[in-house]
């Protein structure tokens, strides 16, 4: 008699939040994301006393404030809504494949760690591991990052499973699809705006310059949801926001962006954040809140912010084509 399949182990990936929203919980988190060659390329000799004497002793003061206002009864919301993904993925796949699945859910930066997740599906007999990061355009910062600390965490082990990695799905018809919904949805309920930007996460210039091909993979979902939309190149533009210190990132910046619009009279823009898998920090409070003041009172009068895909169930079809494609190869 044949032993039964081993399950297919799959490992749901996002960046990660602090255990709290206190300084102390801040500064943990921050050390960690920003000590990652990944995240700042500067050599440590110069950015190791930048980081420990100067940013952890001011920025997660600041940082703990702006978790405060998004922080609810379920903690960090991409943490929740992360489990609410992994959850309904795992729901689906049980539904649509014969072999047994398990699915975890980890995070590059705190918890649960990705070694955590790791050790967990192959505690559970997973003999194959499918690594799905939740960017769907890749980067250098982000998706290699967490390959890294994968690679790392696997070193350890003499019994190495079958391992297929993920990595990004820009052009994806099904995400592509469930970003137009989720548009058409939210217009249907708050009207059309004058202008449709499309904000996505930046990162340095000369990242992209040193070859990193997140810019055309933003462009490419940009266009791709701008065309499902029936867009002209005037009701839309692409921008980029989140940008950390003093040197030149992606242009154009939104917050610009936003305060050019205002300025000229554009009356009602919309915001998407298509590179976000999830409703973090960076769309709830930065998007959501400072990016509307800064367009309100450069003269705007309607902002609309367009919420991330999270755990639509769409979205989640899509996830699971995705890993289902792979899972039959």
């Amino acid at each position: 008699m044949s032993s039964p399949p081993s399950p297919i182990g799959i490992l749901l990936t996002n960046l990660g939040s602090p255990d709290a929203p206190e300084t102390g919980a801040l500064r943990r988190y921050l050390a960690e994301f920003l000590s990652d060659r990944r995240v700042v390329e500067l050599s440590p000799w110069i950015w190791m006393p930048i980081l420990h004497g100067i940013i952890l002793n001011t920025r997660p003061q600041r940082s703990a404030a702006a978790y405060r206002k998004v922080w609810t009864e379920n903690g960090a919301p991409l943490l929740d809504i992360s489990r609410r993904q992994a959850s309904a993925l795992g729901q689906r796949l049980a539904a649509m494949t014969n072999r047994p699945v398990r699915i975890e859910l980890a995070m590059r930066y705190g918890s649960p760690s990705l070694p955590e997740g790791l050790d967990r599906l192959l505690a559970e007999g997973a003999r194959e591991l499918l690594i799905l990061p939740l960017y769907p355009q890749y980067s250098a910062s982000t998706t290699a990052s967490t390959f890294d600390r994968i690679a790392q965490t696997l070193m350890a082990r003499r019994d190495l499973p079958e391992f297929h990695f993920i990595r990004s799905y820009p052009d994806h018809p099904g995400y592509i699809a469930a970003l137009a919904a989720s548009v058409r949805e939210f217009q249907a309920r708050q009207g059309r705006p004058d202008r449709l930007l499309i904000s996505f996460h930046g990162i340095p210039q000369g990242y992209a310059d040193r070859g990193d091909p997140y810019p055309r993979e933003c462009e490419t979902s940009a266009r791709l949801l701008a065309e499902a939309l029936g867009l002209s190149p005037n009701q839309w533009l692409l921008g980029y926001q989140s940008r950390f210190g003093r040197e030149e990132w992606l242009k154009p910046y939104t917050s610009e962006t936003l305060e050019q619009w205002g300025r000229e009279g554009v009356e009602r823009v919309q915001v998407i954040c298509p590179g976000f898998a999830a409703d973090c920090l960076e769309t709830l409070e930065e998007i959501a809140h400072e990016n509307r003041e800064i367009f309100i009172k450069a003269g705007g009068k309607a902002f609309g912010y367009i919420p991330a895909l999270n755990d639509r169930p769409d979205h989640i079809a899509a996830l699971c084509d995705i890993l289902l494609q792979r899972m039959e190869r």
